[in-house]
Order: structure tokens, then C-alpha cells, then sequence
């Protein structure tokens, strides 16, 4: 592909310093169908980001579109707060009778605000004010946003730093196998809480990521995640599932923690919860814990009704039959056979590739090298990301509907760009 220099001024005289995935994508996008980005000059980019999550569906994708055009055409309410619309009757019907129902999930709804750390400060503050403690524990590498609250129980130590002030109430422990399998599973935490006189304040709630996205596609066990939900159980602490990017289907099932059989108390959803991309957030709790005042948790844009008949228009597109998740495992196989010959092609360059569905990562042993490939990714027409603590794993996360054949022609380009770097 022979890239001409794009007019990035405006961006780098108006636009802040904080900005990121610019830097390593530096062009200007105009249009995106599909599993396909065009930028200004007609250069064309296969996505294996799906706007890092948000984009399980595609872009524009063609049922979500329509859906969204009649009910603008017809001025169908935008804004609406927690007003009671018929978008939001339609969309919680299909959540409760698609989603709900059928996994024997009894959880209420609430909209918290429209990103996913609108979610995750909701379900913190339910959680602490349900059992009146204010500790809440996270894991090791979690990633649960970049408001103070979640940056509490956030484990990368750039993003806590911009908080400004001490992030106070929160307690890391190790997560699936951070110590290498040589300790047994929670030997340390439980010790600390049955422990009069180890310092460890009763936590109200315990904060996890199935798959650890943002930390290096960290993949818990499912024996883990259940001796954690027994531990919660047993120790009166409330079990959170942060499922704001590995969930709607991300991992196969609608829900990442299915495939472990455990019910969390609470659950934080968002990015491609709208299916669109367009903002919205849920934090699913049992009944028992909805303990909330009118009106003592809000937002203002808590109510995106357009968002609401994509989430709609998706659930009943790609839910109602089962297929989806099926479909996503068996292209899950395919990223998997990839990687593993990119590995055995390159012997000591990577120290391991892992994930679920369709999460993937590769991690580079020369912690400086997945950037490179993921530059030369972009210059070959591949948009990945990085992650890690030192954005050392070569991130995937292609859109659910992306083509066994754009798969294969996506891994192919990351295949050359490992040749152009390793």
C-alpha cells in the first residue's frame, strides 16, 4: 500500500496531547462499512480493533443501520433521560426474553450513563453501599476505566498516575496464574481475610475480568473464576464480572462468564451493547441488591434512545437463534491455527499466544517488538492494537461478522508484518 502524507494539522494544533490511536494509525478515516475502513484517499484498512470492542456487529452494519434510520426518519425520541420510551420497552423485551430468560439470569437493569466506566463506578457504589464497607478488590493487570473510581481498580500504573490524587479503597490480588502456578489458587487472599491482623479491610465486592483485554489478553481459568465465586460467597463479599468488552458474544457466549457456570451478583456491560457503536451501558444486578433511591444514581445521557433500538436490532438479529455464538468459536479456531503457526514459524519470538473467541493476543518476548508489528500491520492495511502493561501483545479483536475469508486475509497480513519485524 503506498500511503500519501494525510493533512493532520488541525489534530496536532487543536486537538490535545491525550490522544492515542492516532499516533499509531496516521491517517484520516472517512468511511467504514463492514469490517472495512476507507480513510480520505481511498486507501482501504481490514479492522481487527471493532473500535477497541464496541463494533462486534461490523460498521454500518446494514440491519443496524436501517433500524436506526426509520426510527430517526419517523422522530423517534432521542433524548430521554429515564423516561419511559417505546425504544426502551423494545430493547429491554428483547434483553430480558433473549438474553435473560433463557440463561435463568434474574437481573434488573439499570442505565447508568453511557460508557463502561459509568457502569463500573455504578456497580462500585452499589456494591458498598449494599454491604455498608467501602474495600473493594481487583485483580492484578485489570483494567476497568479511567474515571477515579475504576482507575481505584485499575492495575496499569500510567493510566492510575494521571488520576492526580491517591486512589484510595482498593486491594490488587494475583490474578489466574500470575504467579506462575506456584502458589495455589487464593492461598494468599483468603489468608488475608480470615487474618485478624493482616490489614486487609472486609472488602464490600470483588472486581473481575474473565479475560483481561487492556492487561495482555489474560485468560482466567473456569476452575478459577468458580473457586472465586465460591471464595466471595463464603467470605460475604459480592462478586463483580466486568464484562464491558469481553462480553456480547466476544468470547462465544452472550456473557463471558457462562462457559464458568457462575452467576456474578453484579454485571457491567457496555461497548457493543448498542450493537452500533453508539454509547450505552448497562450494570445488571440481582434483585435483592436494588436497594438504590430514585434518582440517587443518574446521568444525563443515561437515556440514548437511538442506541436502544440498534441494542434491539442486534439482540434479535444475531441472538434469538444460538448461531452467533457457534459461529464466533469456530472462527475463534481459526485465528488460534494462525498464531500457532506464526509462533512455530518465529521459535523464542513470542512467549505465548492465548484467547477465547475471537480475543486474541500474541505476546512478543522483545517487549518492544509488538509495536513494530502492529505498525507495520497498519502500513500493510491492518488496523491492531497492542496491550500489556508494556504494550507487549499483539492484540486481535475482529468484529463477530468478519469473513472466514477476511480472517484469513488479516491473519496473512499479521503473518508478513511478524517476517517484516521479528
Amino acid at each position: 500500500m503506498t500511503l500519501t502524507q494525510p493533512d493532520l494539522s488541525v489534530f496536532e494544533t487543536v486537538e490535545s496531547e491525550v490522544r492515542s490511536y492516532c499516533r499509531g494509525w496516521p491517517t484520516v478515516f472517512d468511511r467504514a462499512q463492514g469490517s472495512r475502513l476507507t480513510d480520505e484517499d481511498g486507501h482501504t484498512y481490514l479492522d481487527f480493533f471493532a473500535g477497541a470492542g464496541s463494533l462486534n456487529y461490523g460498521h454500518n452494519n446494514a440491519v443496524l443501520k436501517r433500524a436506526l434510520l426509520d426510527y430517526i426518519e419517523r422522530d423517534g425520541i432521542t433524548h430521554g433521560l429515564d423516561m419511559s420510551t417505546t425504544a426502551k420497552r423494545a430493547f429491554l423485551e428483547s434483553f430480558q426474553n433473549i438474553i435473560l430468560r433463557p440463561r435463568d439470569l434474574p437481573y434488573k437493569v439499570m442505565f447508568p450513563g453511557p460508557t463502561g466506566a459509568n457502569s463500573v463506578e455504578a456497580a462500585l457504589k452499589l456494591a458498598r453501599k449494599v454491604k455498608s464497607r467501602e474495600s473493594i478488590v481487583s485483580f492484578t493487570n485489570a483494567f476497568h476505566g479511567m474515571s477515579l473510581g475504576a482507575l481505584a481498580v485499575t492495575g496499569n500504573s500510567m493510566k492510575r498516575a494521571g488520576a492526580g490524587i491517591p486512589l484510595v479503597h482498593g486491594t490488587p490480588m494475583p490474578f489466574d496464574n500470575y504467579l506462575d502456578g506456584q502458589t495455589p489458587d487464593f492461598l494468599w487472599f483468603e489468608r488475608l481475610l480470615e487474618d485478624q491482623g493482616s490489614g486487609l479491610n472486609k472488602p464490600a465486592a470483588v472486581i473481575v475480568e474473565t479475560v483481561q483485554g487492556e492487561g495482555g489478553i489474560n485468560v482466567a481459568r473456569s476452575e478459577w473464576l468458580r473457586a472465586l465465586a465460591a471464595l466471595c460467597q463464603r467470605q460475604d463479599m459480592l462478586l463483580i464480572v466486568d464484562d464491558i468488552q469481553m462480553g456480547c458474544g466476544r468470547t462465544g457466549a452472550f456473557f463471558s462468564f457462562e462457559e464458568a457456570g457462575i452467576v456474578p451478583d453484579i454485571v457491567t456491560v457496555s461497548k457493543s451493547i448498542s450493537g452500533y457503536g453508539l454509547p450505552m451501558a448497562l450494570t445488571l444486578f440481582k434483585p435483592e441488591l436494588d436497594i438504590w433511591e430514585p434518582g440517587e444514581h443518574n446521568g444525563t445521557f443515561r437515556g440514548n434512545n437511538p442506541a436502544f433500538v440498534t441494542a434491539a436490532a442486534a439482540l434479535d438479529t444475531y441472538w434469538a437463534d444460538g448461531q452467533m455464538e457457534k459461529q464466533t468459536l469456530a472462527r475463534g479456531e481459526i485465528v488460534e491455527a494462525h498464531l500457532k503457526a506464526i509462533a512455530e514459524e518465529h521459535p523464542g519470538t513470542f512467549a505465548e499466544y492465548r484467547g477465547r473467541g475471537l480475543v486474541w493476543g500474541l505476546e512478543c518476548t522483545d517487549k518492544s517488538l509488538a509495536n513494530k508489528i502492529a505498525g507495520r500491520a497498519f502500513e500493510l492495511g491492518l488496523l491492531i492494537e497492542t496491550s500489556g502493561p508494556q504494550s507487549e501483545v499483539v492484540k486481535l479483536l475482529p468484529a463477530l461478522t468478519t469473513t472466514p475469508e477476511e480472517l484469513d486475509e488479516g491473519l496473512r497480513i499479521l503473518a508478513r508484518a511478524v517476517r517484516d519485524c521479528a
